[in-house]
């Protein structure tokens, strides 16, 4: 059954996306969904109005496979807020209405990459249809790739890590920024972490990725340091390896709150999260590691992904063939 919040979120944003930019709208929506959080909803259905069973068993089959719940809610919100745009049965939705829809999208500033992704949702769940003979013909077929020029993401030099160390005004942030690349852990990640779950003596972890699926990750001794410096530092009881000024859980968005902070006192443009975990992939890709080891790393299903992620120069491909060849 479609989640009453997550049913008013959709029927809001189809409201909104007239009147207000894609910018605007991302920040209006995370903030409804922070006051939500505190609030039990219940959807009133009216005149015939119902659930869609056939998106229903969908999500009952991905519940099946095992996805995680986050993946769960992002095709259960981005298929629902397609529908009601729409506003046709799911079994005569075409590949016009498909591209009614994306060219809707795009109007409102939604980036190629982001179309593509939807683009993948929509085809996972057309094509579970067709596969068990709901519907005839699967609408996406036809509906064409959508291209995503190929962007060079900016990694940190070592000069920009050096100075977003140095710029640490306490150990909370340091141990932060040096776990963040060590690790490379994904922000969602590490904000879930417990202090019980880092030995910091064994300079590893486990942690739990995307589909909920458990990989062991590694830090270096200056992280190790780093770290036991914050913790023995620390007074409070809350069980959280990162906590903020209220001695609670550090969420994501504080992280960014932090990073970019640190980046004003640093010179430093450009620094968020990801990019450490991208910087580590290619340094450790230049200093030898087998692709399959940082694949295994950073916990990417597909080796394609982990090669998005390292970022390889001329130098460091001739380097790498006069060592080997």
């Amino acid at each position: 059954m479609l989640d009453a919040k997550v049913s008013f979120m959709t029927q809001m944003e189809i409201r909104l996306s007239t009147e207000i930019t894609a910018d605007a709208m991302g920040r209006t929506m995370k903030a409804m969904s922070d006051v939500l959080e505190g609030f039990d909803m219940q959807e009133v259905m009216r005149g015939d109005e119902g659930q869609d069973d056939l998106l229903t068993g969908f999500i009952n089959a991905l519940r099946v496979e095992g996805r995680s719940q986050k993946t769960i809610d992002r095709y259960v919100y981005e298929i629902g807020r397609m529908m009601k745009f729409l506003n046709v049965p799911t079994r005569k939705v075409t590949v016009y209405h498909l591209r009614e829809y994306l060219a809707h999208e795009k109007a409102r500033g939604i980036s190629d990459n982001t179309l593509k992704g939807l683009r993948e949702i929509y085809s996972s769940y057309f094509n579970w249809l067709q596969r068990e003979s709901l519907i005839e013909r699967n609408p996406v077929v036809n509906l064409g790739t959508i291209k995503v020029p190929k962007k060079k993401k900016e990694l940190y030099t070592e000069v920009d890590l050096e100075k977003l160390k140095r710029n640490c005004t306490n150990s909370r942030d340091l141990a932060i920024v040096l776990f963040l690349y060590a690790t490379c852990c994904r922000i969602g990640e590490v904000v879930e972490l417990n202090r019980d779950q880092v030995i910091i003596e064994n300079q590893k972890l486990v942690v739990h990725g995307k589909g909920d699926k458990e990989r062991k990750v590694y830090f270096d001794a200056v992280t190790a340091d780093a770290l036991k410096q914050y913790m023995d530092e620390r007074t409070d009881d809350c069980e959280a390896l990162f906590i903020n000024r209220y001695r609670q859980r550090m969420t994501a968005n504080g992280i960014r709150i932090m990073l970019k902070e640190l980046a004003k006192r640093a010179g430093v443009h450009h620094v968020h999260p990801h990019k450490f975990r991208r910087t580590k992939a290619t340094d450790m890709a230049r200093h030898g590691m087998p692709i399959q080891d940082v694949q295994a790393i950073l916990g990417h299903e597909k080796i394609d992904t982990t090669m998005q992620y390292v970022q390889l120069n001329d130098t460091d491909i001739e380097s790498s063939y006069r060592r080997f060849a």
